[in-house]
């Protein structure tokens, strides 16, 4: 009984051990994110367009939500078509559409926006990349560390609930 009953230890510890080999591998693999980010990985082309040096910030009002692929290859983003005060349409990029969707981000056509973030000329067209978004006193949507510009897609489980638990 004694041989059979070590045996039995021994199995069970041996599944206890892939188990937490399993469970290592999918922690990492979900720290990463997407295994291809479709072109919005940190030191992407299309990330490197964002300078956290040159921040500015925008009020307006949003007259689409939508989606566009901001450079060939890359996956979607969403976005938002908005007027500032001067009547000239600004399309501004959030994030890519894996990571929050058009009805994930919270806004709609005629809200009222300030908007922080960093200018940028992608393909002859001038966009605005938004690092925070609010709305009201109450909303704000982050999405970029406004420091460095780094996106909080690209953040593993632990780095993205330390910055988004102080909205």
């Amino acid at each position: 009984m004694t041989g059979n009953n070590s045996h039995t230890q021994g199995m069970y510890g041996w599944i206890l051990f892939v188990a937490i080999l399993f469970a290592m591998g999918a922690g990492a693999t979900f720290a990463e994110g997407p295994k291809d980010m479709g072109g919005w990985e940190l030191g992407s082309t299309y990330n490197q367009y964002y300078d956290a040096s040159e921040m500015d910030r925008i009020r307006c009002t949003v007259k689409k939500v939508t989606t566009v692929v901001p450079l060939k290859g890359m996956a979607p983003a969403v976005i938002l078509l908005v007027e500032e005060s001067k009547g000239d349409t600004t399309p501004v990029h959030i994030c890519p559409e894996w990571y929050l969707g058009v009805k994930d981000i919270g806004i709609k056509k005629g809200d009222r926006l300030k908007i922080r973030g960093s200018w940028a000329e992608i393909n002859d067209e001038f966009i605005f990349m938004a690092s925070k978004i609010k709305k009201g006193d109450y909303f704000e949507l982050k999405v970029r560390l406004t420091s460095s510009g780094k996106p909080f897609w690209t953040m593993g489980p632990e780095e993205l609930a330390k910055e988004t638990a102080s909205n």
